[in-house]
């Protein structure tokens, strides 16, 4: 089994406690080291070389976005997942720039934040459900604005020539925001079909993650942003 290793970086160490505390219960996961601020960060990782930076965004004298910046800037291979209290499409837009693969908000559970390291970790883009929907948002309002209204909300063209009904249905709810909980429920079906479901997209779609399926369906048309 290969270990994944980890570093934790989070001005709160009550919060880094009960993070590694989660990571813990994970066979494949290692957490190797901490720190309290991002002006640790390059240091962190010239030492442990980790698979995956966790970092919070807002630390008091290096934030998490700008640690990022310097720390893929000498090390362009490294996967940093950033670590927020904030849902704002701003927030994860300026992140997602800066070269972070993944946004967790930290009311995240336990099932998150495994989910969005290993999906990291092996080279995808991973964001917290609920940040999905204002992101997507924003790039929609972008999109339009450079095409300059040339497409309208009301084009909608689902792709059934690609994918099945409910795999059109499980996209949407993907672009709405929703866990793959939430769109069992909604849907009547159980998480494990869901995932299912999910995979089937992401190989259809030919896309590593469920938000470059998210945003290419945008592209395309396949899905409405609400």
């Amino acid at each position: 089994m290969t270990t994944i290793k980890i570093v934790i970086v989070d001005d709160h160490q009550l919060f880094r406690e009960g993070v590694k505390r989660i990571l813990d219960f994970e066979d494949s996961f290692e957490v190797v080291a901490e720190g309290n601020d991002g002006s640790e960060v390059v240091d962190l990782y010239e030492k442990h070389k980790p698979d995956v930076m966790l970092m919070d965004i807002n630390m008091p004298r290096v934030s998490g976005v700008e640690a990022t910046e310097a720390l893929l800037k000498d090390y362009p291979e490294a996967k940093v997942i950033i670590l927020s209290i904030h849902d704002d499409g701003s927030y994860v837009t300026h992140a997602l720039k800066t070269g972070a693969l993944g946004y967790m908000l930290k009311e995240m559970d336990a099932d998150a934040i495994v989910d969005a390291i290993k999906v990291v970790s092996s080279g995808g883009s991973y964001l917290h459900p609920k940040v999905t929907h204002n992101l997507v948002t924003e790039f929609r309002r972008l999109s339009e604005r450079e095409h300059k209204g040339a497409f309208q909300q009301n084009d909608i063209r689902r792709p059934y020539h690609l994918l099945t009904k409910r795999e059109c249905e499980v996209l949407q709810l993907l672009t709405d925001g929703q866990s793959n909980r939430t769109i069992g429920e909604t849907l009547f079906i159980s998480e494990k079909t869901v995932k299912n479901h999910v995979s089937s997209i992401l190989q259809k779609m030919a896309v590593n993650d469920r938000t470059q399926a998210v945003v290419s369906a945008i592209k395309n048309g396949w899905v409405e942003v609400k």
